[in-house]
């Protein structure tokens, strides 16, 4: 059987493609500061060579890339300051108020449970002097036991913040040398695909962009929401609880889910716990309804192309294959993939074979 240029080309990149799914899947732990790090690249590079051309070329490419990372660093590092007036304003509440909630477990919810055919033992005065002992171990005691922990999971903790050194620098690189690093790989092209490659990365970069201008409109958008809403049923620290839910969602379902877990903790030391239940059950519950009916799709899903199902696969499925690293650029990676599927489904319909000639 004979295959024309065309399709010994597409079997080429399909090939590659399955090749690079492979090593991915084979070293993932190793290659994840290199995804990450390349993925921030692309994203950030075009911010580079804006900040060059505001200065008229007068400004050096090595100090615009380290001006773009800085911010960018100083941004992430805002994000997890929020943290900071949350837990100040709690663990001194949380001191106070825990042994009251476990009383209250005891004498209102363990009744309640048992009346539905729910038994459930609870020792509240154990619990009590557990939650005491906790809150008042000294600074040195907590700090002896982190450093018996990292001895324990040395390597793991090893790990991550060997990622979170390499993944800077390896950033630093790559905007420093991006057109050259994009200038190998094109090369790489052979000349009588160049017109189809640069067509091809064109719409990709076209269907990119809309996606990081979607994902970022669902950022503010929701950021917006959680805070009015909190701040509506009188959560005292809905602000910086709201701001860091709605920027957090930039990570699928483990951002929501941290934003949630702060939320519940902060009404439950506010408020009795049936009505912090019904605050976060209300306010959560439809945030992620409107995000996922509404704003993903139409302004991330729709503007890539991807139908909601097609949203939702993607993310399980690369989060399955490849973990964290995967949920961060499914939709990405996705978006890509639609571009070549839909070029090779119009080369399929052109084909002598979709014709039945």
């Amino acid at each position: 059987m004979q295959f024309t240029p065309t399709q010994q080309h597409a079997m080429a990149w399909t090939a590659l493609a399955a090749l690079a799914a492979l090593v991915l899947w084979l070293l993932g732990p190793v290659l994840m500061p290199f995804v990450v790090a390349s993925v921030l690249a692309y994203a950030l590079s075009p911010l580079v060579q804006t900040a060059q051309r505001a200065c008229a070329g007068r400004l050096p490419r090595l100090v615009a890339v380290v001006l773009v990372e800085v911010v960018f660093l100083l941004l992430l590092v805002a994000l997890f300051t929020l943290l900071v007036p949350i837990l100040a304003h709690e663990l001194p509440r949380m001191r106070d108020q825990l042994p009251v909630l476990v009383e209250r477990l005891q004498t209102e919810v363990v009744p309640w449970l048992r009346a539905k055919g729910i038994h459930v033992a609870l020792d509240s005065a154990n619990l009590k002097a557990l939650v005491l002992q906790l809150f008042n171990t000294s600074f040195d005691d907590g700090f002896k036991q982190a450093l018996t922990s990292l001895r324990i999971g040395g390597s793991v903790a090893l790990a991550v913040v060997g990622n979170l050194v390499l993944i800077p620098v390896v950033l630093f690189y790559l905007l420093l040398d991006w057109k050259r690093f994009v200038r190998h790989v094109e090369a790489l092209v052979p000349v009588p695909a160049r017109a189809a490659y640069d067509s091809f990365v064109t719409e990709c970069d076209d269907v990119l962009g809309q996606y990081l201008r979607g994902q970022l409109s669902v950022m503010a958008l929701l950021a917006v929401y959680y805070s009015l809403a909190l701040w509506a049923f009188g959560l005292e620290l809905a602000l910086p609880i709201g701001v860091f839910t709605g920027l957090a969602v930039f990570v699928p379902y483990i951002g929501f889910g941290f934003g949630l877990v702060l939320a519940l903790l902060a009404s439950v030391l506010q408020f009795a716990p049936s009505e912090a239940l019904v605050v976060v059950a209300v306010v959560y519950g439809a945030g992620q309804l409107i995000e996922s009916f509404v704003l993903t799709p139409r302004l991330v899903g729709e503007r890539i192309g991807l139908h909601p199902l097609h949203v939702i696969f993607a993310l399980m499925a690369f989060g399955q294959l490849f973990g964290f690293v995967g949920v961060l650029v499914a939709l990405p990676v996705s978006a890509v993939l639609l571009v070549a599927i839909r070029r090779l489904r119009a080369q399929y319909q052109a084909s002598a074979l979709y014709r039945g000639v």
